[in-house]
């Protein structure tokens, strides 16, 4: 828990949450909620809300978003919300393109950083996990490496709260992961949020998943589940990168403007009570 408040417990208080698919909820099924997902940051707000009611959100992160996306289509707007309070996660579907430059991309995220940071706002950000998805995928963990290392140094130049996302364990079960591999299951994003929560010093009761151990896979039924995860994810992935689209290209942000986060019943309360809020796509 940290020594000193990071947070107001009065006056103004906004949670802005600036991403790709890791902030918008991909893998935390909601369909009562904005684009059918819920995720760590609804979570975050909730409790924030619930220690110290007053607390608005927006959450302007869409999944399949690049780093220069999210400069050119979140940094404005979360700036003139007057955040008291930012998450960032923002580069991994850049490393995941074998073509982006690695320095020229981290300069660029200190860029934004530095605007984010120059609001005064308290600044949360994320290293990136080593996921193991394939071994095709083994060539990008220099590059995740060197991102995560980029990370800790800005979020130190910056005095930015740093969620050492890569040094997790709990994340090494695959029952932390959507059926997709890459993004968080509903247990991965209610941990996580325990983990922002803890490093903002604010009081929670999520508890990790009490497992038993994962059982050993039979061959048979590992070859089965690695022609599913084929079919229903690596095939479309690569047909989605031919064609040249995203699954976020139809998709608006989750909460784009500050909502005022209900103390009692949260952000369900808040979609009920507005007509078509809770709509996925």
């Amino acid at each position: 828990m940290p020594s000193v408040p990071l947070l107001p417990r009065s006056g103004r208080r906004v949670f802005v949450a600036l991403g790709d698919s890791f902030t918008e909820g991909v893998g935390d099924r909601d369909e009562r909620l904005p684009n059918g997902v819920r995720g760590w940051a609804d979570r975050v707000a909730e409790k924030l809300a619930k220690a110290d009611p007053g607390w608005r959100y927006a959450n302007l992160a869409i999944r399949s978003k690049r780093l220069r996306h999210i400069i050119d289509e979140q940094l404005e707007p979360a700036l003139r919300m007057r955040p008291s309070l930012v998450t960032l996660y923002a580069g991994g579907n850049d490393i995941l393109d074998l073509t982006t430059d690695m320095a020229a991309l981290m300069a660029d995220y200190e860029r934004l950083v530095a605007q984010l940071a120059d609001t005064g706002a308290t600044l949360v950000l994320f290293t990136g996990f080593d996921v193991k998805v394939s071994a095709l995928l083994e060539p990008l963990k220099r590059r995740n490496t060197f991102y995560n290392e980029q990370v800790r140094a800005i979020a130190k130049e910056y005095g930015a709260v740093l969620v050492d996302y890569w040094c997790l364990d709990a994340f090494h079960d695959r029952r932390m992961w959507d059926s997709d591999r890459l993004h968080m299951s509903k247990a991965g994003h209610k941990y996580l949020a325990g983990q922002v929560l803890d490093q903002l010093g604010v009081p929670h009761k999520i508890t990790p998943k009490d497992w038993e151990p994962p059982t050993r896979l039979t061959f048979l039924k590992w070859e089965r589940r690695q022609r599913r995860w084929v079919h229903d994810w690596v095939l479309p992935l690569f047909g989605r990168k031919l064609r040249g689209v995203t699954l976020g290209d139809s998709l608006t942000p989750r909460w784009p403007e500050p909502v005022k986060v209900p103390r009692k019943g949260g952000l369900k309360k808040l979609a009920a009570e507005t007509p078509d809020a809770g709509t996925a796509p």
